[in-house]
């Protein structure tokens, strides 16, 4: 593609086909459905190219995908703008009721989570003869344990749960990705460290304290500043690209300093959408502003996991790739179980849950775009195949399987509760 805006021009002209074919024909969510047309249009062009190689039309399609950095496009890009759009929206009081929980749930449970799906995977790939060491193992469970935000809050935008509940699984799923992304990139550095200097176990969580630590405390000032900024004036235009400006320039920045750019903004969009709505814009402004931010991560979101469906042309399979994949989804799904029910457990001694939490959380904890950027942010090796391959068959179950259900799975433990 010879022009700057081709990419983007076939990637949304192909959003709002198969958006509207899904909301003609299909009537799924449309991020679900996206995926769904994507992946069966991929299958397709598999199809002919098997037939008719001479065509040359499978090579087309992956030379095109393969001019797209999908992990460079979502974790540098767009997952700035889908964080912030989903902390806006997540009620801070709420929240702060379950700090304790959530807190947990983003760092025990991420941690368990990576242990139980490393140990499963390495297991069950050793079993059918894959050469996978521990410490690659390690990552692929960093990788495959957050709950992906951007999918989770698509979902949550359709029902309507109790507060609590809906405060626990939105904080969860946008801090644990911060945290997995941390803790991701200081396991691959370890796994995969190319240089002479050895990288200790100090060292990685020195590493992962200063991401972490620092992207908080980086989006705690620049939402700060910003609510300052909105709060001396009385323009909605001006205001939406002052946070426009946050996001953009606190991500850059964060990105400069190594910090954690996910954690930061999911500071700053609590700071905007909670005490910036309530105490420095006008009404005028709260409506522009909130459909603005609104209609840019369902953009956002059409393009993400239409990209998704897409990716199946780059990813390998053999039989013994097909089995590995089949055994990790009950494994990642196991994980999660333990990792959210574990902690729940606890803090129920203190503070009672709502009923069916535990199976809820477990079930609406969807992977999407941010584990099949990691994955393919790895060295190209011959393990990176294996771990690309698997993630996206997790990937593709969850948001297709869990997407379509999970609204099922929250009627039945709550029937009374939702609108």
């Amino acid at each position: 593609m010879d022009h700057i805006l081709d990419i983007p021009a076939l990637i949304l002209v192909l959003a709002a086909l198969f958006g509207w074919l899904n909301h003609r024909f299909m009537g799924l969510p449309m991020t679900v459905g996206l995926v769904v047309i994507a992946l069966l249009t991929s299958m397709g062009v598999m199809a002919v190219d098997g037939v008719a190689p001479q065509l040359g039309i499978g090579d087309s399609v992956r030379q095109v995908l393969s001019s797209i950095d999908f992990r460079q496009t979502l974790m540098e890009g767009m997952l700035s703008f889908l964080l912030f759009a989903g902390a806006m929206h997540v009620n801070l009081d709420e929240l702060l009721n379950r700090k304790w929980t959530v807190l947990t749930l983003a760092s025990v449970g991420v941690l368990l989570a990576t242990c139980i799906n490393a140990l499963g995977f390495w297991y069950f790939a050793n079993w059918l003869g894959f050469a996978i060491p521990v410490m690659t193992a390690l990552v692929f469970g960093a990788l495959i344990a957050p709950t992906d935000p951007v999918a989770v809050l698509a979902v949550l935008k359709r029902l309507k749960v109790p507060a609590q509940l809906e405060a626990t699984i939105k904080g969860e799923s946008l801090f644990n990705d911060g945290v997995a992304v941390v803790l991701f990139s200081v396991l691959a550095t370890i796994a995969f460290n190319s240089h002479d200097v050895p990288f200790t176990l100090q060292d990685g969580i020195q590493l992962f304290l200063l991401e972490a630590l620092g992207g908080a405390a980086l989006g705690l000032l620049a939402g700060t500043i910003a609510f300052y900024a909105l709060r001396s004036l009385d323009d909605y235009v001006l205001e939406v690209i002052i946070t426009l400006a946050l996001v953009t320039g606190a991500y850059s920045l964060a990105l400069q300093l190594h910090l954690s750019g996910p954690i930061a903004m999911v500071i700053a969009g609590l700071i905007i959408g909670n005490k910036g709505i309530k105490y420095a814009m006008s009404d005028v402004t709260k409506e522009h502003l909130n459909k603005f931010w609104e209609l840019l991560d369902e953009i956002l979101n059409a393009a993400l996991f239409l990209l998704i469906g897409f990716e199946v042309m780059v990813v390998e399979f053999n039989q013994n790739l097909v089995i590995l994949s089949l055994l990790a989804i009950p494994l990642v799904l196991f994980s999660r179980w333990v990792s959210v029910g574990l902690p729940i457990s606890i803090a129920n001694l203190r503070t009672p849950f709502t009923r069916g939490t535990v199976p809820i959380l477990t079930w609406a904890g969807l992977r999407g775009g941010i584990s099949v950027a990691l994955v393919l942010s790895l060295p190209d090796t011959e393990a990176r195949s294996v771990l690309l391959t698997v993630c996206y068959a997790v990937v593709v179950f969850s948001v297709i399987v869990q997407g379509i259900t999970v609204e099922r799975v929250i009627r039945k433990f709550l029937p009374n509760k939702l609108l």
